[in-house]
């Protein structure tokens, strides 16, 4: 497991929530200026440039005419309007994949209630920024939760710049996902999900591309390829999130939600967070399979929660179990009334003298062995609510085998 920074913590929000931006607007709000405004139209020829133009010619005869055409005359230069672009395929295949996609990258913004040191007046205040994406005709919107986390009120900016109000139909904190609803758009305005592809069989070396609002810069297009996969990074609510996606497109605060596309435009992961040391990109993004958030995503909207298989327990970090000598997983509690507690599963305690009583160490699961609590989610992930599990417990210096049912732990 590597240590990440989330992608969107950064957004710099001390001069109010970041608007976005055309694509041809500098950073102050007026249009970008490049060489293009340094080349000044050709000013048409004067009179008295014609009559020393026909002049040369007369004295110079067909000479002077071969020079005036070796020279080359601005105003014969074929306007600016008729200038050809040229692209190669490939080149043409990005663009057209950026256009077609553009329309279902979204940017959000969280704001939170705070009141008026002055005028006690409750105010709405930006205080964090990132990406989204339509998932359906419906209007539902994907982002990541820690994008959307304490916020009073949720603003989505669509590509054109129109704003509407969200509301949160739920959360997967354990997989960093939320699903907004868009309200108030218009009967006569529709949204253009993207197209969901699938995260089954990506290969390391996979051409990907990344939309976002990339530090408050909006519809971002980076690109770069698969670096890795079955990654793990922490959840937001410390949770691993397995089986992530690394990739090399350039991710940046502001990124967190934003697709993860593939060469066809479809869907295979929602970028989330970054390895580095700066905040900034430095060429390791991660990004949450598609596969993963689609499971999330199914539940959230037709039930307004994720369900998922729990034991019951709280367990201890893998350093402290390492420092204490345990190979396994060593429980610190079984809450009450939890499978795990109905099964016998003996939680860590002291005894009257305050020595330190060791509580039951997880070393199989249904045969498979156990050595961390990222092999103990990586199991449960495998297997649904009412589901029977031979566990294997260490209890002092005897091995037994637990038989324990499933429940439901809703995130």
């Amino acid at each position: 497991m590597v240590p990440t920074s989330l992608a969107h913590q950064a957004v710099p929000l001390s001069h109010g929530r970041p608007r976005p931006r055309g694509p041809h607007s500098s950073p102050c709000g007026r249009p970008a200026r490049g060489r293009a405004d340094r080349l000044q139209a050709v000013p048409r020829a004067s009179s008295d440039g014609q009559g020393s133009a026909l002049s040369h010619l007369l004295q110079h005869g067909i000479a002077g005419l071969a020079s005036l055409a070796l020279l080359g005359s601005p105003a014969l230069a074929p306007p600016a309007s008729q200038a050809t672009t040229f692209l190669t395929s490939d080149e043409t295949s990005t663009v057209n994949l950026f256009q077609a996609s553009k329309p279902g990258v979204v940017y959000i913004t969280n704001l939170a209630s705070r009141r008026d040191t002055f005028t006690l007046n409750m105010l709405e205040v930006p205080q964090g920024a990132g990406s989204g994406m339509v998932w359906d005709a419906q209007g539902h919107i994907v982002t990541n939760y820690h994008v959307i986390r304490g916020a009073s009120e949720v603003l989505v900016t669509m590509t054109g710049g129109e704003d509407y109000p969200a509301t949160v139909v739920g959360v997967d904190q354990d997989r960093d996902v939320a699903v907004l609803q868009l309200q108030g758009l218009p009967a006569e305005k529709s949204v253009t999900p993207l197209k969901i592809g699938s995260s089954a069989n990506l290969k390391v070396g996979q051409r990907v591309f990344a939309i976002g609002n990339p530090f408050g810069l909006d519809h971002t297009l980076t690109t770069g390829v698969i670096s890795g996969t079955g990654r793990e990074i922490p959840g937001a609510t410390g949770r691993p999130i397995q089986d992530v996606i690394q990739t090399d497109a350039a991710i940046n605060p502001g990124n967190s939600g934003g697709p993860l596309l593939d060469s066809g435009g479809e869907l295979i992961g929602v970028n989330t967070a970054i390895y580095s040391p700066s905040g900034a990109n430095s060429g390791v993004g991660f990004a949450i399979p598609v596969d993963i958030v689609r499971s999330s995503v199914d539940q959230i909207v037709r039930f307004g929660r994720v369900t998922r298989p729990m034991l019951g327990i709280a367990f201890a970090p893998e350093q402290s179990a390492e420092q204490l000598g345990v190979r396994g997983v060593l429980v610190l509690d079984a809450r009450k009334g939890s499978p795990a507690d109905e099964a016998g599963i003996k939680g860590t305690s002291r005894d009257e003298y305050g020595r330190l009583v060791l509580g039951d160490i997880i070393i199989s699961i249904d045969g498979a062995r156990v050595k961390t609590g990222s092999d103990l989610f990586r199991a449960l992930d495998k297997r649904s609510v009412g589901d029977a599990l031979d566990v294997e417990v260490l209890r002092g210096n005897d091995r037994s085998h637990v038989a324990i049912t499933l429940a439901a732990s809703n995130t």
